[in-house]
């Protein structure tokens, strides 16, 4: 990245800042940076209130491992799912499209990820062995598979399955709607509503 000589201190800092993001580009970050500096000093003030909030508030769920503001997540709490069921996804924002189709209605366990030799990322890196308490604890009936249809996803699958069948516990995967090397996370509702109600045992 450029370096920000004739800017001041703080500007840098802050275009910095954003260029860690993913996605974030240099031009962006700079983008970012100026229309902050031309915000009204109250809604810049809310901004910044509201990325602090999110360190000082959120935290993960003791169950599932999903996003929550509480030691129990609200979908893990909530009497009204189907305890016996647990789709298996990659990220916490995996949630959100699934269940927008209101075709699922069971738990969820989130990995934080996926098994990525290349990344240095191997299976203990991931909230595996928090899934196999909950089977173990559980009166679990069906694992769902909903990691990501690349490479790592598909690997990452496999390993799951292979700790998962002796159990005897029925593994189903999401079906083939989703287009190969695809995001759940960017999957339109129909597609991922077909996915799930055509998964299939593996």
């Amino acid at each position: 990245m450029n370096n920000h000589n004739s800017t001041v201190p703080a500007v840098t800092r802050l275009i910095e800042a954003f260029h860690r993001l993913p996605g974030v580009g240099p031009k962006t970050a700079q983008r970012y940076t100026y229309h902050l500096i031309k915000m009204p000093e109250e809604i810049a003030k809310e901004f910044s209130e509201a990325v602090l909030g999110i360190k000082e508030k959120i935290t993960f769920c003791n169950l599932c491992s999903n996003i929550s503001q509480e030691e129990i997540c609200l979908l893990c709490s909530n009497s009204n799912r189907d305890n016996s069921k647990i789709c298996v996804v990659e990220e916490p924002l995996d949630i959100i499209p699934i269940e927008r189709t209101r075709a699922y209605n069971g738990l969820y366990q989130v990995l934080h990820g996926v098994i990525s030799p290349m990344n240095g990322i191997g299976p203990e890196n991931l909230k595996i062995d928090k899934l196999l308490e909950r089977i173990k604890s559980q009166n679990i009936e069906e694992i769902i598979i909903a990691t990501n249809p690349k490479l790592e996803g598909e690997a990452t699958a496999m390993y799951i399955q292979n700790l998962v069948g002796p159990l005897k516990i029925k593994i189903t995967r999401l079906a083939r709607g989703l287009p190969s090397g695809s995001d759940i996370e960017y999957a339109d509702d129909s597609t991922l509503e077909h996915a799930l109600n055509s998964r299939s045992e593996i």
